[in-house]
């Protein structure tokens, strides 16, 4: 699908539809004017080869042309198509266009789907080459994408996690290179995909424990245990045992994009998971989280309040960190007692 916008100063939409129909004719392209009850014009294009346009007038000055293709289409023959009506569009407007924009075209029904949001809802393309692995589990959807720049992309109901080339993911949420983890007593809650416990091995720790699901090849090495329970009861009976980390880090899920009523649960298992991990660490331990994308403020402003709701008095510090295949900046968080 290609996409012309044009924005105007004046726009008569009648005009414009007239001064195109040599180009559509050539085309053999058949139009329909739509009654829009005074909200601009609304012209359809239909073509023997499957083409469909949809040309808008709106009456504020905005010019819209949309043409959907068939796979397998001349797209020699569509860019022309484009650059003739931009041409002509220039024609006729006489010096009136404040500003031109084509956007590429979209690709939709493609065997391998290429448009994934970002967390502040923006749709990003990426350059997704072949399905590596999908199904659905009886807790969500798992894909695992290949693309060309990020390597192997882990997708879950629709939303980016990891992928290949993010180890900048995995080293903001254990602190950046900043810690020692040498004879620590680490534990992970979630982390799934292996990458922070694979980090975390390397640095030479006493001993980590991690709470996930039964996903990794094994469950036990020289210095780690995997526990294939869910984590708040393993942590409430911590807890009761008397038993701390030096550090604490949470990969469970980010804070929650929305703020709303409905998003309760969410929070209320957000601060749950907050409360008894700080129980279970030392005095001078540190828990590692992650925020969310960066533009999200309002949600990121109400975590850091939710922090000031625990049993334990904490401080907090943040780190903005690219990453890759989220293609936005992300916020982790540090917290400590204070």
């Amino acid at each position: 699908m290609g996409v012309l916008h044009f924005l105007v100063s004046r726009a008569n939409g009648m005009q414009h539809v007239r001064g195109l129909q040599s180009i559509f004719q050539e085309q053999e392209m058949t139009e329909t004017i739509h009654d829009t009850e005074g909200h601009g014009y609304l012209v359809t294009f239909i073509g023997k080869n499957g083409r469909f346009g949809v040309l808008r007038a709106h009456s504020h000055g905005l010019v819209t042309f949309d043409l959907q293709c068939c796979e397998g289409d001349d797209v020699a023959q569509v860019d022309n198509l484009l650059n003739e009506l931009e041409k002509k569009m220039k024609s006729l407007l006489h010096g009136n266009i404040k500003r031109i924009k084509r956007l590429p075209a979209l690709r939709r029904g493609d065997e391998v789907d290429r448009y994934w949001p970002t967390a502040d809802g923006r749709l990003v393309e990426y350059d997704i080459d072949k399905v590596v692995y999908e199904e659905d589990s009886v807790y969500q959807n798992i894909k695992i994408l290949h693309s060309q720049q990020f390597g192997n992309i882990l997708i879950l109901n629709g939303d980016v996690n990891l992928a290949e080339s993010d180890l900048a993911y995995t080293q903001a949420i254990m602190g950046s290179g900043k810690e020692n983890y040498a004879g620590k007593e680490v534990l992970i809650l979630g982390g799934g995909d292996g990458g922070i416990l694979c980090e975390a091995v390397k640095l030479k720790p006493k001993m980590i424990t991690m709470t996930c699901g039964n996903v990794l090849d094994s469950l036990t090495g020289d210095c780690y245990e995997v526990l294939v329970e869910d984590c708040v009861p393993v942590l409430k009976r911590f807890a009761e045992e008397g038993r701390t980390f030096d550090y604490v880090i949470n990969d469970l899920t980010a804070v929650p994009i929305s703020t709303a009523p409905e998003e309760d649960s969410t929070w209320e298992f957000l601060t749950l998971i907050l409360d008894l991990s700080i129980k279970v660490l030392r005095p001078t331990g540190k828990y590692f989280t992650q925020g969310n994308c960066v533009n999200l403020t309002e949600a990121l402003s109400q975590y850091e309040e939710q922090l000031g709701t625990l049993s334990c008095r904490v401080d907090f510090s943040k780190e903005v960190v690219c990453v890759p295949s989220y293609m936005e900046l992300w916020v982790f968080y540090t917290i400590w007692k204070k």
